[in-house]
């Protein structure tokens, strides 16, 4: 069933246990196991042998077992033979639609164990190892293997893969068969029967292709192809509304290229044996969406000629295929020139054949993800989204005090409903605190806990007496609220800390983010970007006269008399009083023309940030104890008979914390800044890197959620992460020991690396003993080194040294990553405890984590000259934007970016960055996501990357601080209205510039000087020269060069938005974004301009549920799973009724699942279902379900 209101918490078969190792190469705590070789060589001799194959005695060392089992092989070869024609049902699937697609094109292509009648048989890979094991050979000595495609080494932790193209390109790659569906303005249509001709090609490598890597020294190296099931994530679960919904999908590859079904099966699994009814997704009833997907690899194609493809001579084509090259002068001209592409063919129902002429692993994981949007949008319900995310707790150094304190934390949480919660997940200790089974370093304390670190105690009262336990590293110690605390060491001084996170998370959604925008730089910790120092002080006794000056000040009467009346504290509070927050005194001594007196703003403008910091260091570490005698805590030694100038407190000296916000576009130096001595990075889990499924729901869907937290969502969206691992493009590993997490990554067990330069014995030895190089790699790369040197590893891999390519270090070297959250479960299973504890949420119960703010993310680039063609600007962003809707819709149809080292192209991604891999017409995804963010009513931020104007270069800086920001700020805090209301943003207006109007309302609103007092005062000491004011008005940086910016802006988006009249895809947009497009293209809509409030009135919620179009959205969901339900009714009942599979059908409880079918139809047939779908997605028309509009023919003419 799609949906129900019974609980659908059932997860996938292979998520769990061990069938995770099968299905993915992962433990259930995040490990990578040990491959036993020797067994994983006799597994892969067994299936060689019974798929048909000659396998030489030698190529294993248990030969009694091929002896043994040699009549057994060939009595099912014998029966395979019979079975010719027969398909595995995915792939009678795949086979039933391509042979519909080509009727009537004179073509026949057949997959290929349907089409060989010699016996040669594909190979499938059904279980996670195998493709990696025959990628090389299987002799130990040998630890290479080259063919013209690839090159793959063995390494002591993994292997390296270097394809024959270091990345794949986005120019004249994308052909798309003519059937089926329209075809985008951007892409290249080809006619049916070319696309036939290639897919029979693609199906019959040349021999030399189809060897088998592992087999290639065997006197008889096997030649086939081989193929890989998976079932990719499409829908994320909504406990006990909804289960989780996966597509299937085929992979076929030549045997010479099995380096790729090592790639995608680690990234997307590996779905097991396609014949064997347990992975038959017609069976897999509660989760299949119903959709079917093949990808062929094929990279010799590039050497067919368009001649033999069915295309006409120049004379015969049309003017499209002038145009696109779909036709030839010369016989001998090869298809696309002899460059990469990919083509495809689709429908409606969601079932697509693609083609891949390249192969480039990121070619493959892209397709995953248009198959996975495809299925998305003809499904319903669900968003493919090209997004980053992270949740992020707030947390702050406690120093060495903690005590349970109403400004901190929730008093009202008690120890035995905690208890009573967590039921036997939990140990009971007599002395009243318990300790998580699981992980038996968490305790839970009683609500009066208080923590000493003088002491190193925890204690708290319990059955007439105090009690106490030692706090330890490594361990943590959670209230009854959820709130949790830790002993952690300074990161550079030999002093330990109490550090305190929340117990409620914030979800920063990056969406729509462009390549290099940040999606992955968001959930990476801000550690990385940390610098520690010493506080330093000049001359002692003068800075400590100015400091105790500011400290005793009389501030009674700083702040201007209406706002003075507004204060709900006292303020002439003293600054050391414990009635003040650290932040107020930041705010104290930051001037604000608006809110304090001129005097006031004068005295503290004259105040230099070294006081400053002295200031706020005093107030974060002066203790009542000292009864005001603060002066004679913090000294400086004595340095050849002066005061020395580093400050020290207790005779310890201050560590200071500076964060890298950015370079110095002069001297290429880092540009740092004081953080606030309590201010520690936030806790993170990673939710979300490059390929996200999504859905929304009511808000009263999802069970246990904070109060107050959510309430301004009517509608919530949960996100989840469709790959296992991450491929991740380390650009800053290339510096030793600045990304510490590429390199604990690359030295660790279970490694794909790709675009690394294989480095042998000898330059191993030379990295180890090039002391500038070596010594600054963190100790898992020098570990890793030493490895390989030592245990004499032929080839090996440094995160430091990528590929040669073309004669110089590529700039896109990559790896694999495992997911953060899936490599350290402890770290989510925390995140959930202390939320369930805060929530008071069962032990038995899921806790949820909608999304909280939508933060996409956009690469601006300044004006500059490459390869003699000038690139014009696009750094016209502040750090921070909001955009309203209809804005907002604008950058996402265009998404336009600078040159990333991803691609070898630049300019427009294309609508919500997925221009390039979106197989239909762009509205659905289009449509999917105004819905999205109109029922949610989340606001629309964007974060800036590469440049801030001509001025500033800040690379990722500002992505990795959205996450601290977002995650300290209170629920209403993160509201757009409210930020509008107090200034915060600012909107962003038309002006005119050498006679000409530059529309620069189109960039929304931006984040204001008192965003930057506010906000980021909650992270650094002198928030206001973080974010300068050339920063946030970078038109002040260069008004000519802003002006280009926002005009090329302009023009890309009208240039982008053409595209929609010109393919037609403008009738298959909803309302509202047929307003934007309009917009867009002529600057009105139906004569009215975007500010009329008639206009503006269609993007709101109340308009969105009124109307017409949004209803037949709910009515299609219906309709299609109706169709889908009783699919699934049919597929059952067939299976049910199979001869000799009666045993089957009882372990697979056919029958159960059948009559759940039947009974799930009624509730879909139902009017109650239409209503059960209020608030949802529904389902896009896909094409041709609005009405055509007379004037927008009228206006494309």
């Amino acid at each position: 069933m799609t949906e129900t209101k019974k609980d659908t918490s059932s997860k996938s078969w292979y998520l769990q246990g061990e069938n995770r190792v099968r299905h993915a190469g992962i433990a259930a705590d995040g490990t990578i196991p040990e491959i036993d070789r020797e067994a994983l060589h006799r597994l892969i001799s067994v299936k060689l042998a019974a798929t048909g194959f000659e396998v030489p005695e030698t190529s294993t060392q248990d030969e009694g077992v091929m002896k043994l089992a040699s009549d057994l092989f060939r009595q099912y070869a014998e029966q395979s033979r019979l079975l010719t024609g027969h398909l595995a049902p995915v792939d009678q699937r795949i086979q039933d639609f391509v042979d519909m697609a080509l009727e009537g094109t004179g073509e026949k292509v057949s997959l290929p164990e349907h089409r060989d009648m010699s016996g040669e048989r594909i190979l499938n890979v059904d279980r996670y190892g195998i493709a990696r094991e025959l990628s090389l050979p299987d002799d130990p000595s040998i630890n290479e293997y080259h063919n013209e495609q690839i090159s793959s080494c063995r390494l002591r932790n993994g292997i390296l893969h270097n394809p024959l193209n270091d990345r794949r390109t986005t120019k004249g790659v994308f052909h798309v068969a003519d059937w089926g569906l329209p075809i985008p303005a951007d892409k290249i249509a080809v006619p049916l029967v070319t696309y036939a001709r290639l897919l029979k090609a693609a199906f019959n490598p040349p021999p030399d292709l189809k060897v088998l890597p592992y087999t290639s020294t065997w006197d008889d190296p096997v030649k086939t192809m081989v193929s890989l099931l998976v079932r990719p994530l499409v829908q994320p679960e909504v406990p006990g509304v909804m289960p989780e919904k996966r597509l299937e999908l085929l992979f076929f590859v030549p045997g010479g290229c099995v380096a790729n079904i090592d790639f995608v099966e680690s990234i997307f699994g590996n779905a097991g044996n396609p014949h064997l009814p347990e992975n038959d997704s017609a069976l897999d009833v509660e989760h299949w969406t119903g959709t079917t997907g093949c990808v062929v690899l094929a990279p010799h194609l590039r050497t067919l000629r368009k001649k033999d493809l069915g295309l006409p001579h120049i004379s015969e084509a049309t003017e499209a295929q002038k145009t696109t090259g779909m036709c030839w002068t010369n016989e001998f001209e090869l298809y696309n020139k002899g460059s990469p592409f990919k083509i495809t063919m689709r429908d409606k129902s969601g079932i697509m054949v693609t083609i891949l002429a390249d192969n480039y692993f990121g070619y493959c994981k892209k397709e995953c993800k248009t198959q996975i949007g495809l299925t998305a949008n003809v499904f319903g319900l669900a968003e493919e989204e090209h997004a980053g995310g992270a949740l992020a707790f707030k947390t702050y150094s406690l120093g060495s005090h903690f005590y349970p304190d109403s400004r901190l934390i929730d008093t009202e949480h008690r120890f035995a409903d905690a208890i009573k919660l967590l039921g036997d997940t939990v140990t009971l200790h007599k002395d009243g605190y318990a300790t998580d089974k699981k992980y038996p370093h968490i305790h839970i304390l009683p609500e009066d806990m208080q923590m000493d670190l003088n002491s190193q105690t925890a204690s708290w009262h319990w059955g007439g007496g105090q009690k106490s336990i030692r706090i330890l590293p490594g361990h943590v110690y959670l209230h009854p609220s959820g709130y949790k605390i830790r002993l952690l060491k300074h990161a550079k001084a030999p002093t330990f800390r109490l550090i305190g996170t929340g117990p409620e998370g914030t979800y920063c959604h990056k969406p729509s983010t462009v390549s290099g925008g940040g999606k992955s730089e968001i959930s990476k910790s801000l550690n990385d970007a940390v610098i520690y120092g010493p506080l330093y002080i000049g001359d002692y006794e003068k800075d400590m006269d100015y400091v105790q000056e500011i400290i005793e000040r009389d501030y009674s009467n700083c702040f201007t008399p209406e706002h003075a009346k507004a204060q709900e504290r006292d303020p002439s509070r003293p600054i050391l009083s414990p009635d003040r927050s650290l932040g107020s005194v930041i705010n104290l001594l930051a001037p604000d023309e608006e809110l304090y007196t001129d005097e006031h703003n004068d005295y503290v403008s004259k105040t230099p940030n070294h006081i400053r910091a002295i200031v706020f260091a005093i107030k974060r570490l002066a203790k009542p104890q000292w009864n005001g005698d603060w002066r004679s805590h913090f000294t400086v030694d004595e340095v050849n008979g002066d005061p020395g100038h580093e400050l020290k407190v207790d005779d310890r000296p201050l560590v200071g914390s500076f964060l890298r916000v950015g370079l110095d576009k002069n001297t290429g130096n880092w540009r740092t800044y004081k953080l606030r001595q309590d201010f520690i990075s936030a806790d993170k889990v990673q939710m979300e890197d490059d390929i996200t499924a999504s859905v929304v729901v009511p808000r009263d869907k999802i069970s246990g959620l904070p109060a107050g937290e959510y309430d301004a969502h009517p509608c919530l969206k949960l996100s989840q992460n469709c790959e296992w691992r991450l491929f991740q493009r380390p650009d800053d590993a290339i510096h030793p020991g600045y990304d510490k997490q590429t390199e604990w990554d690359m030295s660790s067990q279970g490694l794909l690396s790709c675009n690394f330069k294989p480095i042998y014995p000898e330059e191993m030895e030379n990295i180890r003993n090039e002391v500038n190089l070596y010594e600054f790699f963190t100790d898992d790369m020098k570990g890793h080194i030493n490895k390989c040197i030592d245990e004499k590893q032929a080839v090996s891999v440094c995160s430091a040294k990528p590929r040669i390519w073309e004669g110089k270090p590529t700039k896109n070297p990559r790896y694999l990553q495992l997911r953060p959250d899936i490599a350290k479960p402890e770290e989510k299973y925390l995140a959930q405890l202390g939320s369930r504890l805060y929530r008071k949420i069962a032990a038995t119960d899921p806790v949820n984590f909608p999304v909280a703010a939508v933060i996409g993310g956009r690469r601006n680039n300044p004006p500059d000259v490459l390869n003699g063609v000038t690139i014009r600007p696009l750094c016209v962003f502040n750090p921070i934007h909001y955009q309203e809707i209809p804005e907002l819709f604008m950058d996402y149809v265009c998404s336009v970016t600078g040159k990333s080292p991803s691609t070898t192209g630049a300019g427009s991604e294309g609508a919500l960055t997925k221009g390039p891999f979106n197989a239909i017409m762009a509205c659905a995804d289009l449509n999917n996501c105004m819905v999205s963010m109109i029922l949610t009513g989340y606001g629309g931020f964007s974060s800036a990357a590469g440049w801030i104007g001509p001025e500033f270069k800040v690379e990722h800086d500002i992505s990795m601080i959205i996450p601290e920001l977002w995650c300290r700020m209170r629920p209403e805090e993160r509201e757009p209205e409210y930020m509008i209301k107090h200034g915060l943003l600012e909107r962003v207006e038309d002006f005119q510039f050498e006679g000409r109007n530059i529309s620069a309302s189109r960039l929304g609103w931006r984040i204001t000087e008192k965003f930057v007092r506010k906000f980021l005062g909650r992270m650094f000491d002198n928030p206001s020269v973080v974010f300068p004011e050339k920063m946030l008005k970078p038109e002040l940086q260069d008004l000519a060069v802003y002006a280009d910016g926002v005009e090329n802006l302009a023009e890309a988006e009208k240039k982008a938005a053409f595209n929609y009249f010109k393919d037609g895809a403008i009738h298959d947009a909803c309302p509202p974004l047929k307003i934007v497009l309009h917009m867009m293209a002529y600057g009105h809509y139906k004569g009215k301009a975007i500010d009329n409030p008639e206009i503006r009135a269609q993007f709101t919620r109340e308009a969105l549920l009124e109307s017409d179009w949004y209803k037949q959205r709910l009515e299609i969901k219906q309709e299609r799973d109706v169709a889908l339900t009783k699919r699934h009714i049919k597929s059952l009942g067939d299976f049910l009724n199979k001869k000799g599979y009666e045993m089957e059908a009882k372990r697979l409880e056919i029958a159960s699942k059948l009559e759940k079918m039947k009974t799930d139809l009624d509730f879909i047939s139902s009017p109650d279902y239409l209503t059960f779908l209020e608030g949802t997605l529904g389902a896009d028309p896909v094409h041709g379900g609005f009405p055509v509009e007379d004037q927008t023919s009228q206006e494309l003419e």
